[in-house]
């Protein structure tokens, strides 16, 4: 039987499938798509890796081959794609001789189903990161972090939003948006860079994750006023006040809670004689604290974190360390390659003329996006001969957070497309640009960093 035939058979079962069971295609879609994933996060870390760039921005420029600015292989229907713009859905829909509400009922599914693999992607890095940093160290460096969190947040939301009244005549609501996008720090990013530069346990390495941490909490209060600001041009101060306290009361509860939970985590773990007795208990835990996050409507990263940070303290941490690699191994690079899918660099292209006030006033925030997380290592106080550069660029990128803020702008119609675009902008460039920068400012300090690790080991 030949190839043609083959398909045609093929096509013409398929065509006969009720619509009940297009959960087979959506199984196809998300296997075709985690294969594209896995494809460009290996070749491109790994050319990155030969060029001696961070492997993670490989993984993000893979993203961006495949995504909306390229391939169109992975799009998602939240940055405004439809099943038309994907090339998968395409091909799928040839192959299953699918009418087009079928393929939309898929590319929806699909995307879902791989949005909810990012995040707990995400989930299980910060969890790793927790596991790899040292509460005690991270206790040290608490107040240094606090303060290059909030002069990190006020400077450039201060900067920006009246920089864009006084010189773009921005009107005041959507000047506080902008300025809000630019509070934003990715952990997830940065802390990747920290942890393959073997820099993570370093003065510099917890300093910039414990202040992306805070960072992260700020951020959301700082999101829940623009929020309001929004949509009723008042603050509920109620709801600012809840989200401080609960961020507050999280936090510090985990921590309280290492005390007492790690003797009894590890009596669990010696009583349990089946596969997994260290790994699944230990992974339960980080889901159920990042679910206790989300519930009080926190990042469930934030919870994550805290798990690793309690699970660190106790005596079975290396081994679990290792353990949880493989499971990273997997899920991560989703979060990774999903974030460069979503960048569109069409914004970027002057040739377009509704693009050209954008770039302009991109250019304003790009500068005040870098400066205004740059100064924030001469922040770092009681600290003598600490890298204030690197503490700096590892505040800068936005990522996944900053396309967040411009998400939730655009759905609130409070952004004009050119000052959408330039947020956009922003985001993208200081999420490809804080790789490399961060390795550059460490670069004296990543090999022995990496040598007192193996001697500490």
């Amino acid at each position: 039987m030949s190839f043609l035939t083959l398909s045609q058979t093929a096509s013409a079962v398929l065509a006969e499938t009720p619509k009940a069971e297009y959960g087979s295609f959506v199984l196809t879609s998300v296997l075709m798509t985690l294969v594209i994933i896995y494809a460009m996060s290996k070749l491109g870390g790994e050319l990155s890796k030969r060029l001696n760039l961070p492997p993670v921005l490989g993984e993000l420029v893979g993203g961006v081959v495949v995504g909306v600015s390229a391939l169109h292989l992975l799009v998602f229907p939240e940055a405004g794609a439809t099943a038309a713009d994907s090339l998968l859905m395409t091909v799928l829909q040839w192959l299953g001789n699918l009418d087009a509400a079928a393929v939309t009922h898929i590319f929806q599914s699909q995307s879902e189903v791989v949005s909810v693999l990012a995040e707990l992607g995400v989930i299980v890095l910060l969890f790793e990161i927790g596991l790899e940093s040292d509460l005690r160290e991270l206790t040290k460096v608490g107040s240094q972090a606090a303060v290059v969190a909030i002069v990190g947040v006020t400077l450039p939301f201060a900067l920006g939003a009246v920089g864009l009244i006084a010189l773009f005549h921005v009107p005041t609501i959507p000047a506080i948006f902008a300025g809000a996008a630019l509070t934003a720090t990715s952990i997830g990013i940065t802390s990747k860079v920290l942890s393959e530069l073997g820099h993570l346990k370093s003065t510099e390495g917890q300093i910039i994750v414990g202040a992306a941490v805070i960072d992260d909490v700020l951020g959301i209060i700082v999101l829940a006023v623009v929020a309001s600001l929004a949509k009723t041009g008042e603050v509920d101060l109620l709801n600012v006040v809840y989200l401080i306290a609960s961020a507050s009361g999280f936090l510090l509860g985990a921590i309280l809670l290492g005390k007492f939970f790690n003797q009894s985590f590890e009596v669990i773990t010696e009583k349990l004689q089946t596969r997994g007795a260290l790994l699944i208990p230990a992974f339960a835990f980080a889901l159920a604290m990042a679910f206790l996050a989300n519930i009080i409507h926190l990042e469930a990263i934030l919870g994550a974190f805290a798990a690793g940070l309690v699970l660190d303290e106790t005596d079975k941490r290396k081994e679990l360390d290792q353990q949880i690699m493989p499971i990273a191994d997997i899920l991560v690079p989703i979060f990774f390659v999903t974030v460069g899918a979503k960048a569109d660099l069409g914004v970027l292209n002057p040739a377009i003329a509704e693009n050209r006030e954008g770039l302009i006033i991109a250019s304003f925030l790009i500068v005040v996006a870098i400066i205004g997380k740059i100064v924030t290592g001469w922040a770092v106080f009681g600290k003598p001969g600490v890298n204030r550069l690197a503490i700096g660029i590892g505040m800068i990128p936005r990522g996944e957070v900053g396309l967040v803020f411009a998400g939730i702008g655009s759905a609130s119609g409070v952004l004009s497309k050119p000052l959408e675009a330039a947020i956009i902008v922003m985001v993208i460039l200081t999420t490809f640009l804080a790789p490399p920068m961060l390795q550059w400012a460490l670069k004296d300090q990543a090999t022995d960093a990496v040598v007192e690790l193996s001697v500490g080991d």
